[in-house]
């Protein structure tokens, strides 16, 4: 394994050269924006080698984007002002830009529901958010300045507490008391300002190092990802990364390495919510702030066209148990138990996980797939005995279908499953929550929120979308089937039917996107069935699957405008 980092470290090394690049990322979740490079890839209209499982992009360098947030030109012909983009300064040196303005609000009618929306929240009532920014560069230094500021309502819903036992309680801490990812965030109006998407960055051919506190995508998913996606806010790191990818005589390479600082959000798993006896069963979370380090890695074979294969590691610990350098860097320790004869002399975290994509540009299409682990096996013998232990994944397509007598129509077809729950192995040896171990108790969050895959610790969830294309424009349609915390209902809800009292809900959506001039609109409105809700006991029968008194509507809305310069 370390002669693998030291060949891809020579090959960057030896790429790297002077130019005149603007080292310019496109925040991750841009709507719109970021999916049409994806779909350009699968229409073979830029470079065939840009895994898009290393995010933010960085389309200028790339893709040879002018303006990353005008992919279709548009703008230069049908704009309100004469330019756009970026204004050079000092020739052949400098540019600067204004930042898109850009203003998301929410709605949930009866209860939290929605991921992937960065420093938003999962809340009731009305939420919005608002950012804008500039980006300069001179030379190989550029630094972007892209702040956030949220507001939501947070009004209060009936929660897990309601009408539970003290048992209920008492089964519900025992997973939740290893997670900061509280059920509300405080009992009143949530108001934050963040640094959001912001970065400073020295940047020299195809890589760039610098501090950010940008979202981080890792994975090759669409609506979800297992190890990084924007689904909490983005923290403070350190990054060394590749711009674009790397080409060599075996085929081209992407990486990423960071090392960040996780915050805590302060609120409880339950606001409140005391036993009978009045009895506080949540457990305080140790006064230290969190240490994350990982690293992402992926290879696409020269032989093989549109195949890319990856490899992500991370590790989290409490940043005052580190000390050494291998405690900093810890990159290179054995991947199985067996290889640590003397145990890991931190208290530290750790997960990994495999990934494919295959692009055929010819077919307008993808499939991709991710393997995630988060309790390493003992040795080889342990992995192929229960090679299900701790895992979790996610597999997907997206295919366009050109509509006839049209060159830019097209239908897009997504379908996305993510599998977050423990496998059948639970019943020998249970390997806890995805995100969640003892040594580091508030699990892999940020400000409250998971790193990786929105629908938690323990859901799965079944997606199809189909949507009509035209550039920046589109309207669709998208139906979801998410179960809510496997993990928790399988223990502390094994009642005779089994999966007779989980909490399921049945989505339908409609979105669409329009661009007008510099604008661009976004919307979506979807109703949410729940069944089962908060796992409630209303009438429950064991000779019944779904108890009718025991569902909710739910009513999410998105409104979006963006504002282009």
């Amino acid at each position: 394994m370390k002669k693998i980092y030291l060949i891809i470290l020579i090959v960057i090394a030896n790429n790297i050269y002077s130019s005149k690049i603007q080292a310019q990322s496109l925040p991750v979740g841009t709507i719109g924006i970021e999916d049409y490079y994806r779909r350009k890839q699968l229409l073979g209209e830029i470079d065939s080698t840009i895994s898009f499982s290393i995010r933010p992009l960085f389309p200028n360098i790339s893709t040879n984007t002018r303006n990353i947030y005008d992919p279709d030109s548009t703008l230069n012909s049908n704009s309100y002002f004469s330019w756009s983009g970026a204004i050079p300064f000092a020739p052949r040196k400098g540019v600067f830009q204004i930042l898109p303005i850009v203003w998301q609000q929410q709605y949930n009618s009866h209860h939290p529901y929605g991921w992937n929306d960065g420093a938003m929240i999962p809340a009731r009532g009305y939420q919005t958010t608002v950012s804008a920014g500039l980006f300069v560069k001179f030379g190989p230094l550029s630094i972007q300045l892209r702040p956030e500021i949220i507001y939501a309502q947070n009004k209060s819903f009936e929660g897990f507490a309601q009408g539970k036992s003290d048992d209920d309680l008492t089964n519900y801490y025992i997973l939740n008391n290893l997670i900061d990812n509280p059920e509300r965030f405080g009992t009143g109006s949530y108001k934050k300002v963040l640094w959001g998407q912001s970065n400073i960055r020295l940047t020299f051919g195809p890589v760039s190092i610098g501090l950010s506190n940008e979202n981080i995508w890792w994975g090759p998913g669409m609506r979800n990802s297992i190890m990084m996606t924007n689904n909490a806010p983005g923290f403070k790191h350190i990054t060394l990364n590749t711009v674009k990818p790397v080409k060599t005589g075996i085929g081209s390479f992407e990486a990423q390495i960071i090392a960040g600082r996780l915050a805590a959000s302060g609120a409880s798993p339950l606001n409140g919510a005391l036993t009978s006896t009045g009895q506080d069963l949540f457990q305080p979370f140790r006064d230290d702030w969190r240490y994350l380090t990982g690293f992402n890695i992926n290879y696409q074979p020269k032989w093989v066209p549109g195949l890319f294969v990856g490899f992500i590691r991370d590790f989290m610990s409490y940043h005052n148990d580190n000390s050494g350098l291998s405690d900093y860097l810890p990159y290179f320790s054995s991947v199985q138990k067996a290889g640590n004869l003397e145990g890991d002399p931190i208290s530290r975290d750790q997960r990994l996980a495999l990934y494919a994509r295959w692009l055929f540009q010819k077919a307008h299409a993808e499939i991709y797939f991710e393997y995630g682990l988060n309790d390493n096996s003992y040795n080889y013998r342990d992995f192929l005995g229960s090679p299900d232990h701790g895992r979790s994944y996610i597999f997907g397509f997206n295919k366009l279908i050109r509509l006839q007598n049209t060159k830019e129509q097209f239908i897009e077809i997504n379908a996305e499953v993510t599998q977050m729950s423990q496998s059948v192995d639970r019943l020998v040896r249970s390997a806890g929550g995805f995100y969640q171990h003892y040594q580091v108790r508030q699990g892999y969050t940020n400000l409250g929120q998971v790193l990786g895959a929105g629908i938690g610790s323990g859901g799965n969830i079944q997606s199809l979308n189909v949507s009509w294309r035209h550039a920046l424009k589109s309207f669709g349609i998208g139906y979801e089937r998410f179960e809510h915390m496997v993990d928790l209902s399988d223990f502390a809800f094994p009642d005779i039917n089994g999966n007779s009292r989980r909490w399921v809900d049945f989505a339908l959506s409609l979105n669409g996107q329009y661009d007008y001039k510099n604008f661009i609109f976004s919307a979506k409105i979807q109703g949410i069935k729940s069944l089962n809700y908060q796992w409630r006991l209303n009438g429950y029968s064991p000779d019944q699957y779904y108890i009718p008194n025991n569902d909710v509507f739910n009513l999410h809305g998105e409104l979006g405008v963006t504002f282009r310069f």
